[in-house]
């Protein structure tokens, strides 16, 4: 086990080093690279320590299982970097490390009292020690910490679905799916594991080190994989000023809109001719902003328009007529030696998956099917 947990080390260090060659580095990069430092030496202390921890270490135990606190913050900053159009970090984030800093000033004050400080122990059950009422208190809180920021991260990734579809025409390297799954499988082994742990103090089943030994190697496959695809994660909002972005739900981001029906007809005929003439949607990196900017319109009247108008969000009205420069194409002879998924290339898409999801689910047939059914 403990040679587990040193591979894992070394892998968040190097993992943080490649970060730091990386050119140029975002924000997310900044807070994963703490992130990682903070997992790599928190992983590698327990691989050398764990065996003496709570018997020889009490109140420092106490310390090192505060650090667990951080976990979800961490991975708070980190979602919020990627998914705020603004790329920056507030200072009220950091009141997401308070827990962290109390529980730390409690067993600082603790040590002045020994005979306080005396009862503080994680292995209380098996000691029949009475702990004082604040240590459970924050040992509780350190073990929502991490069900309840698992859960917020969720919340952040449906706010960014609904970003994606609002600006931009396709999915693919945005949508944090790597992640998404990573979180879900994460937050299922500790919440598991935080289960284990109450059962431990409440039945005296299992013992510390199965719990923590547990949580330990879900931490060691959690840097591995958090630090091989953070690496290769690029920011998703970077080619235009963030104001130009549409974040808001739709029934408040056009509560203020000034523009009158005439207008939104004007605009709508405009937006189609447009697009009928200089087919902007073959291109796969295709925005909101770019389009705007094409148009020399607000991209708040822009998406106005499309969600009330043309009834559907920037991502369905964009693919629609890619699907549709698809069907054109595999009929067209200068394409009869394409394969479809160069004819998919030519037409604006940028994968093959992102393709067949979004071909499947305007017309109601994969690519193949609908060739083989209308065209034979």
């Amino acid at each position: 086990m403990t040679t587990i947990f040193l591979i894992a080390a070394f892998n968040a260090l190097f993992f943080t080093f490649l970060l730091f060659q990386k050119k140029p580095k975002g924000v997310h990069d900044r807070v994963l690279i703490m992130w990682l430092l903070y997992l790599g030496h928190y992983t590698g202390t327990y691989a050398l320590l764990f065996d003496r921890l709570y018997d020889q270490y009490p109140l420092w135990t106490g310390s090192f299982i505060s650090l667990l606190t951080l976990h979800g913050p961490f991975l708070f900053l980190y979602l919020s970097s990627l998914t705020r159009i603004s790329h920056k970090i507030r200072r009220i984030d950091f009141l997401h490390f308070l827990p962290f800093l109390l529980f730390n000033v409690f067993l600082l004050i603790a040590t002045f009292f020994p005979e306080y400080s005396a009862r503080i122990r994680m292995d209380y059950i098996d000691t029949h020690i009475h702990p004082p009422f604040l240590f459970l208190m924050f040992l509780s809180i350190t073990a929502l910490s991490g069900p309840v920021y698992f859960a917020y991260a969720f919340r952040l990734l449906k706010n960014l679905d609904i970003t994606i579809y609002n600006n931009f025409s396709y999915s693919e390297s945005i949508n944090l799916e790597w992640l998404r799954k990573l979180v879900f499988i994460f937050g299922t082994v500790w919440t598991i594991l935080i289960v284990i742990t109450s059962l431990h103090h409440v039945f005296h089943l299992f013992s510390m080190h199965f719990c923590m030994n547990g949580l330990f190697l879900s931490l060691a496959i959690f840097i591995i994989l958090v630090g091989y695809f953070g690496l290769k994660q690029e920011e998703i909002f970077r080619t235009h000023s963030p104001e130009k972005f549409i974040t808001e739900p739709k029934e408040k981001k056009y509560a203020g809109s000034a523009l009158t029906e005439a207008q939104e007809k004007q605009i709508a005929e405009k937006l189609t001719s447009y697009i009928n003439r200089e087919k902007p949607y073959l291109n796969p990196d295709l925005n909101l902003p770019r389009l705007a900017d094409e148009l020399e319109m607000k991209s708040h009247h822009l998406s106005q328009v499309i969600n009330d108008k043309l009834e559907a969000n920037f991502f369905e009205y964009i693919n629609r007529y890619r699907v549709e420069e698809v069907k054109t194409k595999m009929t067209n002879p200068d394409y009869s030696n394409y394969s479809l998924l160069g004819i998919a290339f030519e037409s604006g898409f940028n994968s093959k998956s992102a393709f067949n999801r979004v071909f499947k689910n305007i017309t109601g047939n994969t690519p193949t099917q609908y060739k083989k059914a209308y065209l034979g």
